[in-house]
């Protein structure tokens, strides 16, 4: 049986994987999945981002502890497990760009070389450095098969957005994620009231809180020839408590695309909410 459909056809169980995580949930529930399937497992840390009762749940020969921005560092970890495949799971905190970032030398040698820096040209480079210590990066959605939002009605909340608004959110939102935009919008009775951008959903969704609107609907995508193996959207709790705090009473998510962490807690909390969960199929 396959452990995953979103595995490569040559991936090696018995071969070890490593975890480069980032913050909350996602991190988490990788690792529990890679280990109930018997695959070797160890963790690469940042000091500030990945929760620290994942990281001492390692043995200290399986886990490293870095600086976000210190790519040297990362890839003697990976060598030093051994890791003949690796994945990046869970978000870092976007102002670190700016902020808090500690590039290493390997790090400045690989921004100088890109003309635009985003989340696609940093973690693509970041993969072929990877592939040159022969440690493949992995579809961050692998494993979590039964994670992925679902097409049709998921929950039906006290608010049912018509056909016409959903498509036209759906298609703003394609537009954003085409643009490297965003991968969110909110959209109220056709007038797009809050795109994403680098600030992150849980701030976008409190923005568009402050107009009040009432038939808001949050719309999560992924980008056109997306590259799972990073920045793969995620839906889950504290998402889910940001709309009810803001008056967004509906979510569509593109189903199979857009990870839900938690998926049976997310969608039991999305109905104690009274909050409508769409999934929408990919074109």
């Amino acid at each position: 049986m396959s452990l995953s459909r979103y595995l490569p056809d040559d991936f090696d169980p018995t071969q070890p994987v490593a975890v480069i995580a980032g913050q909350r949930l996602y991190p988490v529930l990788t690792v529990e999945r890679l280990r109930a399937a018997g695959v070797p497992v160890c963790l690469v840390a940042f000091e500030g981002e990945t929760r620290l009762d994942l990281y001492e749940s390692f043995p200290a020969d399986q886990r490293a502890m870095i600086k976000v921005g210190q790519v040297g560092h990362m890839l003697k970890a990976l060598k030093r497990f051994g890791a003949r495949s690796s994945m990046m799971v869970g978000q870092i905190t976007p102002g670190r760009l700016f902020k808090g970032l500690h590039p290493d030398l390997k790090a400045v040698a690989i921004l100088a070389k890109l003309k635009h820096r985003n989340a696609e040209t940093i973690f693509g480079a970041l993969a072929d450095e990877m592939a040159k210590i022969d440690c493949a990066l992995l579809d961050a959605r692998a494993f979590l098969d039964d994670q992925m939002a679902s097409p049709g009605l998921m929950t039906a909340g006290k608010f049912q957005p018509d056909e016409d608004s959903l498509q036209h959110g759906v298609h703003i939102c394609r537009e954003m994620a085409r643009l490297d935009v965003g991968q969110g919008i909110v959209v109220n009775r056709g007038t797009v009231v809050a795109v994403e951008a680098f600030e992150g959903t849980d701030k976008m969704l409190e923005r568009a809180g402050t107009f009040s609107a009432k038939e808001m609907v949050f719309v999560k995508t992924v980008k056109p020839n997306q590259d799972y193996r990073f920045d793969v959207p995620v839906f889950g709790d504290k998402t889910l408590e940001t709309m009810a705090q803001h008056g967004i009473k509906a979510a569509a998510l593109e189903a199979d695309n857009v990870i839900m962490l938690d998926k049976p807690n997310v969608l039991a909390a999305a109905k104690q909410r009274g909050i409508t969960l769409i999934g929408f199929s990919a074109t």
